[in-house]
């Protein structure tokens, strides 16, 4: 596998916020993580990402020990993440937002060019503040961004969350050029239905804890709802 945790905990402070998760992903795998507001999914990710210290081994990526990293690591390692909420700078260009995916240093197929073939309207905002454009639009500069650090495991954060229908279903359709270059893909997403079918796994959270996972095409609506609900 590519990634897993085994057992993992997280805190803030005296606070705990994750519950012994267990959780993997393979080479080329698209997973989701659902679950309620609170449930823990930013959380995790964020521990995934070096952003929240957690134990050594508790944490394993390319057969390596990488908890509690510091982020900037674990990006030169291969993972890349697209924050909820975009975290783009509004004092900088959409140009310069971009280029920040360049500074793991890692090689790849991922270039300016490239990116900007993904999502060709950024062509002409390019000099345009990061926070002058569209959700839709910031939340391709996101994804753009991490891009560029050619990551190996790509994590999506609610790149979905406050966009209309029209810009996610138009950034959903370029999963598969990632997916053709052999990215992996941890995606959190609040729409069930849309989680399941571009996935093909899915874990629920809830209170911090997996309360389910399995195949994405074969998980019940009813069993998705309890897990969800804790209910």
């Amino acid at each position: 596998m590519l990634l897993s945790t085994r057992h993992l905990e997280a805190f803030y402070g005296d606070f705990q916020a994750l519950f012994g998760i267990d959780f993997e992903i393979d080479p080329g795998e698209v997973v989701a993580i659902i679950g309620a507001n609170g449930a823990g999914k930013s959380t995790f990710l964020k521990a995934l990402s070096g952003l929240l210290k957690a134990p050594r081994d508790r944490i394993w990526f390319d057969g390596r020990a990488i908890g509690g990293m510091p982020a900037c690591e674990i990006a030169r390692l291969g993972i890349s993440m697209v924050p909820e909420g975009r975290r783009l700078f509004p004092s900088l260009s959409v140009r310069e937002n971009l280029s920040i995916g360049t500074h793991s240093g890692r090689r790849g197929p991922w270039t300016p060019e490239r990116v900007l073939g993904l999502f060709p309207v950024l062509r002409e905002l390019l000099s345009l503040p990061g926070n002058a454009i569209s959700g839709g639009q910031q939340q391709m500069v996101a994804i753009g961004r991490a891009l560029l650090a050619n990551p190996r495991l790509l994590i999506c954060d609610e790149i979905s969350l406050g966009l209309a229908p029209v810009a996610v279903k138009g950034l959903y359709d370029t999963l598969p050029a990632m997916l053709a270059e052999g990215m992996t893909l941890i995606i959190v997403e609040q729409d069930v239905g849309l989680a399941q079918r571009v996935t093909q796994r899915l874990y629920c959270f809830q209170e911090g804890r997996v309360s389910l996972q399995g195949r994405s095409g074969e998980l019940s609506r009813s069993a998705i709802s309890r897990a969800y609900f804790g209910v």
